[in-house]
């Protein structure tokens, strides 16, 4: 067995949690199929941040919501929202549609 290089190590050992998560979701999207769910929310994707949502309204963390939107389960077979998940969703962007509704109101 090859002994990685040092220098590659060093980055592993020292990599922050913000670098690691980046790095796990760069190798998540290189390898995942475009879901269903993840082409309906494109149009917001990038003005919320999804992470929030999930612990928001799941109670999971980002990773568990991204694992889903991408369609694989945590052990990287295949997987994606239930059907109670969804409507769970489909609640949650309501809700926070309604809350931007009324702070635009109040302004």
């Amino acid at each position: 067995m090859k002994t990685p290089p040092l220098g590659a190590v060093l980055k592993i050992v020292f990599m922050t949690k913000q670098e690691k998560f980046e790095d796990y979701m760069k190798k998540v999207r290189e390898n995942v199929k475009d879901t269903e769910v993840r082409r309906k929310l494109s149009d917001i994707s990038t003005d919320i941040v999804l992470g929030r949502l999930s612990r928001r309204y799941f109670g999971k963390s980002v990773s568990w919501f991204y694992n889903k939107l991408n369609g694989i389960d945590g052990n990287g077979g295949e997987g994606g929202f239930t059907h109670e998940e969804l409507q769970q969703l489909k609640g949650a962007l309501c809700d926070l549609a309604d809350r931007i509704r009324r702070a635009a109101d109040n302004l």
